[in-house]
């Protein structure tokens, strides 16, 4: 098992940038494919990135790409979302998920292709 624990959240203006930090407990995180998504007010949960085991591989949804950076650092057990030019509808709660198997292609973007995840931290981007 892995725990996740995301932090860096907050209110930030239109335009402004933030960093998301999700820390991992428990099993070897290099094990771990990461992924991030994001959950708005009265909207469904959605793909924002992932990255792969080693780096490597990394994967955006199309309304972040250009302006959110994943990336992670494997002997701090870490992995990050540098967010960039935010903008209101950026507004969600962000999750960081673990998935145990080995993701090709589209799973990389189903929520259901995780294992583990974290509690989830709140951005509020204001216009």
């Amino acid at each position: 098992q892995v725990q996740l624990v995301e932090s860096g959240g907050g209110l930030v203006q239109a335009g402004g940038s933030l960093r998301l930090s999700c820390a991992a407990s428990g099993r070897t995180f290099s094990a771990y494919g990461m992924g991030w998504f994001r959950q708005a007010p009265g909207k469904e949960r959605e793909f924002v990135g992932a990255i792969s085991r080693s780096g490597l591989r990394i994967y955006y949804a199309d309304s972040v790409r250009g302006r959110f950076i994943i990336s992670r650092d494997n002997a701090e057990s870490t992995v990050y979302l540098q967010m960039n030019s935010l903008k209101p509808e950026d507004t969600a709660i962000y999750y960081c998920a673990a998935a145990s198997k080995d993701l090709y292609g589209s799973s990389w973007y189903l929520g259901s292709a995780y294992d583990y995840w974290g509690q989830g931290t709140l951005v509020t981007v204001s216009s």
